[in-house]
């Protein structure tokens, strides 16, 4: 369908990188400076620039501009930082399965009130970055998820307008660092070391290329995970999606307004059936710990391989694929 559009950043012109319009095909990329020179100018003049990007994507496509093909080593996350990085948990099977893992109890407002926190947002994971392994006793983890890109937030917004602020969806790999995270929360004040960087696809999407997969502010597609090349998760992202990302974002806005570019994730995408397989290696772990009545799978380790990707209904490539290798490495200064 004419119009619809993916945007991606290219590592250079600086620490934001430089805007690029993709092919429908994933194949080929034209340079969008001359509308917006990053992805986050062109959110901070969205109504002025977002007509313009879909034309060029039009052309594109066309082959009214030249396109140069599309090197995934050479993408940055589509914001390689951000205002704000907010992280739902909307899947409850997920919450009661982790929750189990580290012996701590469901809140009594699982099914009424959303789960979120902050993360870390000055500097995120390229899609093809690697994972940094620092110590393997901290529990290494991946999280594969679905997330939207804001435009300006108004304070008070309810879930019945927050379509109107949805500009761009992503993927993303929430890493964590599982054994980090009891010591962190019996402190009584949330996550902070337990959540390093995180890794994004490498495009961002409008929510039209979805088409009638997007529906009720959730995506109804399988998001699908390998390690070490084997699929290990493909769950559906819509239909277990318990809080969607319209009250996702009305639960955001009860007190403050958000800026354009705030990242907004599902938390990892879950389902209660075990054919579908898991976003994040707790979920395997605490079901073995329930049927076998121990852990008997590690977590990751020097040298897997992580990739997290979503197509449409057709088999059409949506975001590119988050494809990542963990690397051990010592910490600055140790």
């Amino acid at each position: 369908m004419p119009g619809r559009m993916r945007l991606a950043t290219l590592r250079e012109g600086g620490r934001d990188g430089t805007l690029v319009v993709v092919s429908s095909d994933g194949a080929r990329h034209v340079p969008a400076t001359e509308v917006a020179p990053t992805l986050q100018a062109a959110l901070d003049a969205w109504e002025t620039c977002e007509p313009k990007l879909r034309a060029l994507a039009v052309d594109l496509d066309a082959g009214k501009v030249a396109g140069r093909p599309i090197d995934p080593s050479a993408l940055h996350a589509p914001l390689p930082r951000a205002y704000e990085w907010v992280d739902g948990s909307a899947y409850i099977n997920h919450i009661v399965l982790v929750r189990k893992a580290r012996g701590a109890e469901p809140p009594a407002t699982l099914e009424t009130d959303p789960l979120v926190y902050q993360g870390g947002s000055g500097a995120f994971l390229a899609p093809t970055d690697p994972i940094p392994l620092v110590d393997p006793a901290w529990g290494l983890d991946f999280e594969s998820e679905v997330c939207v890109v804001l435009g300006d937030l108004p304070m008070g917004t309810p879930a019945s307008e927050a379509h109107r602020y949805v500009r761009l969806l992503m993927l993303c790999n929430d890493v964590t660092l599982r054994n980090l995270i009891p010591p962190e929360l019996a402190k009584g004040f949330g996550f902070f070391q337990s959540k390093p960087a995180s890794a994004f696809s490498p495009f961002a999407i409008t929510p039209d290329e979805l088409g009638d997969a997007w529906k009720d502010g959730r995506v109804h597609l399988p998001l699908v995970t390998r390690l070490n090349g084997k699929v290990v998760g493909d769950p559906e992202a819509g239909p277990e999606m318990h809080f969607g990302f319209f009250e996702l974002i009305a639960h955001l806005a009860k007190t403050r307004a958000f800026a354009a570019g705030t990242v907004l994730g599902s938390g990892t995408v879950s389902n209660a059936d075990p054919a579908r397989g898991i976003s994040c290696l707790a979920e395997r772990r605490m079901r073995e710990i329930l049927e076998q009545g121990e852990a008997k799978t590690p977590f990751l380790a020097d040298g897997d391989h992580v990739q997290i990707a979503m197509a449409d209904r057709s088999g059409r490539d949506l975001f590119g694929t988050i494809d990542q290798k963990v690397v051990a490495q010592n910490a600055v200064g140790s």
